[in-house]
């Protein structure tokens, strides 16, 4: 995967939003199975099922946030799940398309980020040749998604999470910060109609 910022920032082309009915249906199997998963907590914890669940609860909370249920955490801090639980999704109603597209780039720049932060610990990263490190590749587009108010200000040069700079977390927290980017970046692809089904959803950075 190359790391080119122009791959990274981009505006995302506008598609056509699923219906509210989709949505509410997707969501009401995501709450079931999320449910289903925290009860099984504890003793499941190292149950690969149960952990996909819980996980997806990071969808699930993007959907509500689209369905103007839920608010939107940072991308270093979980949605919390008895909240997600909670939500009723009787009479809600979809955000605007354009509101929902900048939520999209903003989750495809966070996890561009968490991937090229893979990429750089397996020495896989591909610079483009009018970037001389790729320090100065991340503070570009760090600075360049806060300019355009996709992201926060920037630290030290890169995207601030856990109260440090992206670069200096532990892996447990890199970790961590790819899975929320990536589930939120599914459900938002998903929300504006890419793939055909919802394990199918692709999440291009």
């Amino acid at each position: 995967m190359s790391a080119r910022p122009s791959a990274s920032l981009k505006r995302v082309a506008r598609v056509k939003l699923r219906s509210r009915r989709e949505v509410t249906d997707r969501a009401e199997a995501l709450a079931g199975a999320l449910r289903a998963a925290l009860a099984r907590l504890p003793e499941g914890e190292s149950d690969p099922t149960v952990v996909e669940a819980v996980w997806a609860g990071e969808g699930l909370g993007m959907l509500l946030w689209a369905l103007e249920l839920a608010q939107l955490p940072p991308y270093d801090r979980s949605f919390e799940p008895d909240q997600l639980l909670d939500a009723v999704l009787e009479d809600s109603e979809l955000r605007p398309a354009d509101e929902i597209d900048r939520a999209r780039e903003t989750a495809r720049l966070w996890h561009w980020r968490a991937r090229t932060a893979e990429l750089r610990s397996n020495g896989d990263v591909d610079l483009p040749g009018d970037w001389q490190s790729f320090d100065q590749l991340v503070g570009a587009t760090a600075m360049r998604g806060f300019e355009r108010g996709l992201l926060p200000r920037p630290l030290r040069g890169d995207f601030p999470a856990f109260g440090a700079v992206y670069r200096e977390l532990s892996p447990a927290q890199q970790g961590e910060a790819h899975q929320i980017a990536w589930e939120r970046h599914r459900a938002l692809n998903w929300l504006c109609g890419l793939g055909k089904r919802w394990n199918d959803v692709p999440t291009d950075t």
